[in-house]
């Protein structure tokens, strides 16, 4: 599996012609601006931000914005990364940021009720100056009970 950044996916939609909605959005917030649902969401380094006391609130957000059988590609610091110190779950940057470094197993607890996990596992990505392994877990909403 190749991962790209971001900038490539938008200038790749756009050479392709496929219709994509790029959002920003406080993904903790009730996201009330957000219309529609989609069939994807891509969180591309996003989750390491949020630590574990909130992150049920970022996955039912996602969960909520998505069409039924949507995807979700989330891909975070792994806890096998040995960044900033390779200690702890809790790491602290050069920028002065903490970041939450996650397992698998923690990934699977936490995304479990309300997605159906295809693929759960720690990839190599490119960084500034290494590479990190980082927790890349596609999957796929799950209707409500």
């Amino acid at each position: 599996m190749k991962y790209i950044e971001i900038d490539e996916i938008y200038q790749k939609t756009t050479e392709k012609a496929v219709e994509c909605t790029f959002l920003a959005a406080d993904v903790l917030g009730d996201l009330e601006n957000v219309t529609g649902t989609f069939d994807f969401a891509y969180d591309w380094g996003l989750l390491h931000h949020i630590f574990p006391e909130q992150r049920q609130r970022h996955v039912a957000n996602v969960h909520r914005l998505l069409n039924p059988k949507g995807k979700y590609l989330s891909l975070c610091f792994s806890e096998r990364d040995l960044a900033f110190g390779g200690v702890g779950k809790y790491r602290r940057t050069p920028l002065g940021t903490v970041l939450y470094f996650s397992s698998e197993g923690e990934l699977r607890a936490l995304f479990d009720s309300n997605f159906r996990i295809l693929d759960l596992r720690t990839v190599e990505v490119p960084g500034k100056s290494a590479s990190h392994p980082a927790s890349c877990c596609f999957m796929e909403r799950k209707e409500p009970l």
